[in-house]
């Protein structure tokens, strides 16, 4: 069981620490119009759009229902550090094999010990920092779609979380032993996500949209003089 409604907060709390992803039901439905409206306005046809200075898109996940969902798990400092839109369509569908998220996006390059290395992706500057930051995130993914089986649900391994930075040779046997589980969800839902989890996913075989808002949300700030892109 990893529906936040059934059991409560405290018990999303503790699916969190354990598993590492909690499903938050509907918890998006009051704004689930607003964006589809915002998605509807990015290019389109692509697999991912990095959703930076977007009009609404700021205040929408700065205060409100998805903020929430935030701040239950890093407290009332959480914010926006990342936003994406993946859209997978007939037009544009794909795979993604297990893997940790581990780059961050930032205002400006500063070598501070620890952070690299460095990329740009759709002109936005990245880069790797120490493990410990991606530990101390959280990552929602707000669903615009439904997703059943046949639409490339997320697949997470449960625990994964709590083992640290993984070594690329290793995952396929972490996966192994804690096995994998998969994220269904309905359109307005929300999962939650502790960043450095594990997860994977494969090509829809359907013939549906699946559009996915991903938000990374930090509690603190980067070393200085580092600071978050933010949305």
């Amino acid at each position: 069981m990893t529906d936040a409604k059934e059991g409560g907060a405290d018990r999303a709390t503790a699916l969190f620490s354990s598993v590492g992803a909690v499903h938050h039901a509907g918890a998006a439905d009051g704004v689930l119009g607003a964006l589809l409206a915002i998605a509807a306005a990015q290019p389109q046809g692509r697999a991912g759009v990095r959703l930076h200075r977007v009009p609404d898109l700021t205040a929408l996940l700065s205060a409100g229902v998805i903020h929430g969902v935030a701040t239950h798990y890093l407290g009332e400092r959480a914010r926006p550090v990342r936003a994406l839109l993946f859209d997978k369509s007939p037009a544009a569908n794909w795979s993604l094999a297990w893997h940790q998220d581990r780059t961050v996006a930032v205002r400006a390059r500063h070598d501070v010990p620890g952070y690299g290395p460095w990329t740009r992706k759709q002109g936005i500057l990245h880069v790797e920092p120490p493990f410990a930051v991606i530990e101390a995130m959280v990552t929602l993914r707000i669903h615009l779609d439904d997703v059943p089986d046949d639409n490339a649900p997320l697949l997470i391994a449960p625990g994964s979380h709590r083992l640290g930075r993984i070594a690329e040779p290793a995952i396929a046997d972490v996966v192994a032993r804690h096995g994998c589980r998969t994220c269904r969800a309905r359109a307005g839902d929300i999962w939650a996500y502790a960043t450095p989890i594990l997860h994977a996913s494969a090509a829809a075989t359907g013939a549906r949209r699946r559009r996915v808002v991903q938000v990374d949300y930090a509690a603190d700030p980067l070393a200085a003089p580092l600071e978050w892109l933010g949305v």
